[in-house]
């Protein structure tokens, strides 16, 4: 690639001395790849890509084929990679009018931020004589400190020490118990007989009370002994914790400092300054090593313009997760929105496709004065929601508006089609939800499935919770709630499965999410963009979620009739 430079003389003392400028724009190392094929008829974006819900660019699916072939032949990198990894390419035009592409990978590779291939990272902590290296070896004393004192013999002694002590004293302290009850019996015995002197008897009591305080005051100072050795030693431990936990935050927020994100506008800001007006207020940690920040950083400080944006995974899917090799995802919202937002400015992005749907109006499949039943359409939300798009809260609202309602009794993502009970009263609404709540009432989904199901029948049973990070996908967890599915294939066809499927209970995506996991059917629906390929699936131009709610049984809030209601998918 030629590299421009300028020549310039400047004055030293009495003398003249040639420098060498070399041009801002120069990009030698990391540079701007090229298409190894002809894009000339491909048209360029009209804007770029909006990183949180997209369809990729021709362009962008290009620049990952290359860097897939690229990695590819890295056969040193492909054990680690086997784990799991985020790629990005970052379609770019250089000022004097080349298109071509960047790339990037989130994280480390190979034990390092930086590639010949890749873009470098926005700030490298992995430099050996980095504030960050360096303080971060402190803390490793630290820990290691806290180790050795942790495991010491001393810390077993001690503790052993208190355990013997303590049964130590609780031995004398019964037996002083006994002897104290044995002498107050004859003491008893012979105030009873008549015979005793009472003042004398009165004495002894008083000194038997005494000697015996004296005596459990004495064992209780020896466990006390005991409890503070072992309790200093515990204090310097809890202290180098302390100072752990305070240093570490300290240095994490110095490195978010270190991280300053440039825009399109020209700005800069830290990640302390970007996430301060969000909710969490912290950056978390890892944020600025993703793919999509480090590619727009160095677009920028390159006097690159960036044009289209992707990321796809490479390897195995996390555990939990759903990711699938080859496929492109979206930027993740609690790492990266928040500094892509800030980072976009001044760049003429795509609007939020989420934002955009105008999704048709329902079809009321049956109703009278007590509820309705609809079939929602692709692309409505149930509830009313940030995103401004039409609800079927919204719409029965002002169709209802007399009643004391209308109330949502259930929920459909808004990429599901099908039946959806709406109450039109408080005690309707009340009757009608109990039945879901207690599982009496009864639905079923059809789904046509990306992948071929071997089995006919059988049931998923993979407990769940949200993704904290990829909010708002979810993932198998151990700690996740119970999520039960019944299902059976009905027709497998060109390398799909049709099936239907049978909720047991009513997770947030469990039907997705239990289809595309590989511990699932290992086999995406159709259209879903946030577990499937990568596509989105917005009901624009025929593309759609293949998941639609076919039946329901539930019975009539006010008469107890059975009612039985069907709905034909349109796929």
């Amino acid at each position: 690639m030629f590299t421009p430079i300028i020549l310039s003389l400047q004055k030293v003392g009495k003398n003249y001395k040639l420098r060498v400028i070399f041009s801002y724009f120069c990009i030698k190392d990391h540079a701007m790849h090229h298409f190894t094929c002809d894009i000339s008829q491909i048209p360029l974006p009209s804007k770029f890509t909006w990183p949180f819900h997209y369809v990729p660019h021709p362009l962008s699916r290009l620049a990952a084929d290359e860097v897939m072939a690229y990695v590819a032949e890295r056969k040193e990198w492909s054990e680690e990679l086997q784990a799991g990894k985020m790629f990005g390419v970052l379609i770019v035009k250089s000022p004097t009018g080349e298109i071509g592409f960047l790339a990037a990978f989130s994280g480390n590779l190979a034990a390092t931020n930086r590639h010949e291939y890749f873009v470098p990272p926005v700030y490298d902590m992995l430099q050996p004589n980095d504030f960050f290296r360096r303080e971060e070896a402190e803390i490793s004393a630290i820990n290691r400190q806290i180790e050795q004192l942790e495991q010491s013999d001393h810390l077993r002694n001690l503790r052993e020490n208190l355990i013997k002590t303590k049964a130590m004293v609780d031995a004398k302290l019964q037996l002083l118990a006994a002897q104290l009850a044995e002498r107050k019996a004859k003491r008893d015995a012979l105030r009873q007989s008549g015979e005793a002197d009472l003042a004398q008897l009165i004495l002894q009591s008083q000194h038997d009370k005494a000697e015996s305080k004296r005596q459990k005051q004495a064992l209780h100072a020896i466990v006390a002994e005991a409890e503070a050795r072992l309790n200093t030693l515990l204090e310097e431990i809890e202290s180098l914790r302390t100072e752990r936990r305070q240093r570490s935050a300290e240095l994490q927020m110095a490195l978010f400092r270190e991280f300053k994100m440039l825009n399109a506008e020209g700005h800069a800001k830290d990640l302390c300054e970007i996430f301060a007006p969000t909710p969490q207020h912290i950056p978390p940690a890892g944020a600025g090593e993703c793919a999509a920040p480090k590619l727009l950083q160095h677009a920028y400080r390159e006097g690159l313009q960036p044009l289209a944006m992707a990321e796809f995974w490479w390897g195995n899917s996390p555990k939990g997760e759903v990711r699938r090799h080859g496929n492109f995802y979206p930027s993740c919202n609690s790492k990266c929105k928040p500094i892509l937002m800030y980072m976009m400015q001044g760049l003429d992005v795509e609007p939020n496709p989420l934002t955009e749907i105008t999704p048709p109006e329902p079809r009321i499949v049956w109703e009278d004065e007590q509820m309705v039943v609809i079939d929602k359409p692709c692309g409505m939300l149930s509830v009313e929601g940030r995103s401004g798009v039409r609800s079927a809260e919204e719409w029965a609202r002002e169709r209802y508006a007399p009643y004391d309602g209308p109330l949502i009794v259930h929920r459909l993502d808004q990429s599901t089609s099908g039946l959806l009970v709406i109450a039109k009263s408080k005690e309707a609404h009340k009757a009608l939800q109990g039945q879901f709540i207690t599982r009496s009432a009864k639905k079923s989904y059809i789904a046509l499935l990306d992948g071929v199901v071997q089995q006919s029948e059988g049931l998923i049973s993979l407990p769940m919770r949200l993704d904290y990070d990829h909010r708002p996908r979810q993932m198998v967890a151990d700690d996740g709630k119970s999520a039960i599915t019944k299902y059976e294939v009905l027709e497998i066809k060109e390398g799909k499965s049709r099936v239907r499927f049978y909720p047991i209970t009513g997770r947030t995506h469990q039907l997705r999410l239990h289809a595309a996991h590989h511990c699932g059917l290992n086999a995406p629906i159709v259209g879903d963009d946030i577990y499937g390929n990568g596509e989105c699936a917005d009901c624009r131009d025929g593309k759609r979620l293949c998941l639609h709610a076919e039946t329901l049984d539930i019975t009539h809030p006010t008469t107890g009739q059975a009612m039985h209601f069907e709905s034909k998918a349109e796929f």
